[in-house]
């Protein structure tokens, strides 16, 4: 180009331009390939990383008899990577939100945010968004009228969900798995690192299309799916139990119901239930207080049903003899050199025999087989009996109840524990205390699972039974088993859960519950506890009712015991238990 036609300084002023311009180019180069090129090449290689847990199937939760009462289902979390949509797809939002019951506005959103920022150890920076939520918990056949639309960037990955087959049938025992996945309560708590399995996973690389590269595929490590749960309950005296607590409910519409029910000499628990229950498929419906195990979590005075460790012990210790007799006429007694006053009684007794006292449950008698204990060993048989420590049932939750040391003992409590007052107790601990006599004096620990399980079938891990101790001896459990069978007959407290052909033996239990820090005369804990057949027991059953509302006092003879004799027959027809005369009774007695 001739100069002659150009100014000089239009001709300096486009040099200038085009030089800086070059300058921004290249300095631009240099910032992105030098300054800040490791920045942006690890941005790059994240957006290329694929990387996907592969998610191991929970393993199932069966009964004795291998009834499913915990699965767990394939279903999709359905998302959209906005990246890979197309101009058309935007018209199919409404049909997809239908579809998947979720608000159109939540989809549109997805589609049309193709940016986010992170947090990163540069700072915030700018990434797409290759994946947004749309839905969890799609079903396979929902999945494919989704994939029908035709939308490329929609797609589905497969998840698990727990499912319970018999909704709140066995809920305290089994307990629930929540929403993000977490295992709440129950065995899918305690057993959860077995159910759970092991995740597996697998990384890779994508183009910017999001098409793996086989090339660059990297590892895959397959999941593993969790162990499955055998139980100790029986579905059917699960049932027999529950439908116990909903006419006890019907009856008398108490605050809580606990029954329990366990053979004695393994210790395994047959069936376990609370009022109030909940269906863990849809847990949030129901009120936290609703998911308590009441079993193993609340306390209670456990009134008369403690007379078996004063009498027990006294006998095992030589302190008194069956046919002994004992003044329960006195309303004070000299203990250590001091005068003690004793508890009344509901009738007034005069001369009565160990036995008696057992079967007529004089608050008086029982005082003064604890004063021949003494503090000390009265104390070291409550703890032998299993008051004041954890079962080890395997339940979340489970507290140690309450038995003061000696030490703090005050001037009455020497007169007042022999009959089951100044200690608080579970329901199972005070179940376990029976059984303990059930089993000829030796305690086991509960336990609510048999074995983990396979795929195929095979064992993994098998839970035998467990003797924790033995606390009285054969013959002193014999003797006092026979009294509590005398409990149960005509002149004894709990006449009401007889049952016609069989050897029942038990002990009823009725306390004041406390409101506001004092005894309640219109608030009451009535229970009982008992076994049979008495000569040879196969099954202990428990049962406590909290508050139940009727005309009077709510005594255990009266609002458990029927209740017990009812669960009684159920079982012994079920399992085939004989009665040692002729039966004549029916299901619906008493109901």
């Amino acid at each position: 180009m001739n100069r002659s036609f150009v100014s000089g300084p239009r001709f300096l002023f486009v040099v200038a331009v085009v030089v800086l311009c070059f300058s921004a180019v290249f300095s631009r180069l240099l910032y992105l390939h030098v300054l800040d090129g490791e920045k942006l090449s690890r941005i790059v290689q994240d957006n290329r990383k694929s990387f996907q847990v592969i998610n191991a199937r929970r393993g199932n939760i069966v009964d004795s008899r291998g009834e499913l009462l915990a699965t767990t289902h394939e279903v999709y979390r359905v998302g959209v990577d906005p990246q890979s949509l197309k101009p058309e797809d935007f018209e199919k939002i409404p049909t997809l939100a239908a579809l998947l019951r979720v608000p159109e506005s939540k989809v549109r959103s997805a589609f049309e945010t193709r940016m986010r920022t992170v947090n990163s150890e540069d700072g915030e920076v700018l990434r797409d968004i290759r994946w947004a939520k749309l839905a969890d918990g799609v079903a396979r056949d929902t999945l494919e009228k989704v994939r029908d639309l035709g939308i490329k960037g929609v797609y589905g990955n497969p998840e698990y969900k727990r499912i319970y087959p018999n909704t709140s049938m066995a809920a305290h025992v089994i307990g629930f798995v929540n929403l993000e996945g977490t295992a709440v309560t129950g065995v899918e708590t305690t057993m959860d690192f077995y159910l759970k399995g092991q995740d597996g996973w697998r990384d890779g690389e994508r183009d910017g299309l999001r098409r793996q590269l086989s090339q660059f595929n990297h590892r895959e490590v397959a999941p593993r799916s969790g162990l499955n749960v055998e139980l100790s309950l029986d579905m059917v005296i699960q049932h027999y139990v529950e439908e116990e607590i909903e006419a006890i409910v019907e009856e008398y519409q108490p605050g809580g119901v606990t029954i329990i029910v366990s053979e004695p000499a393994t210790g395994y628990v047959l069936a376990l239930a609370n009022y109030p229950t909940y269906n863990p498929n849809v847990f949030w419906k129901s009120p936290v207080d609703a998911h308590r195990n009441r079993a193993v979590t609340d306390i209670y005075e456990p009134g008369s049903t403690f007379k078996i460790v004063p009498a027990a012990g006294a006998m095992q210790e030589g302190l008194a003899y069956p046919d002994e007799e004992f003044d329960c006429g006195e309303a004070v007694a000299l203990y250590n050199g001091r005068e003690v006053k004793l508890p009344s009684d509901h009738h007034h007794y005069d001369i009565l025999s160990l036995e008696e006292i057992v079967v007529k449950s004089s608050n008086r008698g029982a005082a003064l087989l604890g004063m021949r204990l003494g503090d000390e060993r009265l104390h070291d048989y409550s703890q032998d009996f299993g008051f004041g420590e954890r079962t080890g049932l395997g339940l979340p939750g489970e507290v140690n109840g309450i038995l003061h040391d000696p030490r703090n003992w005050d001037g009455l409590t020497i007169s007042r524990l022999p009959m089951g007052h100044a200690i608080s107790a579970t329901p199972i601990q005070v179940h376990m205390a029976m059984a303990t006599v059930a089993n000829r004096g030796v305690l086991m620990q509960p336990q609510v699972v048999r074995r983990l399980f396979d795929e195929k079938g095979n064992t993994a891990v098998s839970f035998d039974p467990v003797a924790r101790r033995r606390v009285i001896s054969s013959d002193t459990a014999g003797t006092l088993a026979n009294m509590l069978e005398m409990v149960c007959r005509p002149g004894g407290t709990a006449t009401e859960a007889s049952l016609p052909g069989y050897q029942v033996a038990g002990k009823t239990g009725t306390t004041q519950m406390i409101i506001d820090g004092r005894y309640s005369r219109q608030h009451h804990v009535a229970s009982f506890s008992g076994f049979f057949p008495a000569s040879s027991p196969k099954l202990v059953i428990t049962i406590v009712v909290e508050d139940a509302q009727l005309p009077g006092k709510a005594y255990g003879g009266v609002v458990a015991a029927p209740s017990f004799k009812r669960l009684a027959y159920e079982c012994a027809n079920y399992l085939g238990i004989q009665p040692v005369g002729n039966l004549s009774m029916t299901t619906t007695e008493g109901r």
